[in-house]
């Protein structure tokens, strides 16, 4: 009973992402052949509506739900990784047709193949995981 929130909130977001259309292969593919503006302002939308949260939260000093306060470590930006990091999601994200974000509502729309998509990303982050001392960060 004490996960219902979150539960409440994983439906939500499912619903966001049907109504808004960001599970369609067909807006993403539109997105990919810059034939339509729909998804980028779906990701427009979402990255400045994170950067209000984000200073809100550093701000008024908010806590989670264990009580503690909420705190953001600085981050190396160097160039090379997040540039290669996101060559590599933006692929798996063309050949998919599937952000990973709604990939759980996909398997609520009885789109079962996703389950594929859902394990492949799973290996991947463990072999990421496995690798990790060995690569260039």
């Amino acid at each position: 009973m004490k996960y219902i929130k979150y539960f409440a909130v994983g439906i939500f977001f499912g619903i966001v992402m049907t109504k808004s259309e960001a599970i369609s292969w067909y807006r993403i593919f539109e997105m990919f052949r810059f034939e339509s503006f729909h998804m980028y302002g779906i990701i427009g939308t979402a990255v400045i509506l994170g950067a209000i949260v984000t200073a809100l939260i550093k701000k008024v000093h908010m806590k989670n739900v264990g009580g503690q306060e909420i705190k953001f470590n600085p981050k190396n930006m160097s160039i090379p990784r997040y540039l290669f990091g996101g060559i590599i999601f933006g692929l798996g994200w063309a050949m998919t047709g599937a952000c990973p974000g709604p990939l759980f509502t996909l398997v609520g729309h009885g789109i079962l193949s996703i389950w594929i998509v859902i394990i492949s990303a799973v290996v991947g982050t463990y072999v990421y995981g496995a690798l990790r001392s060995k690569l260039p960060h």
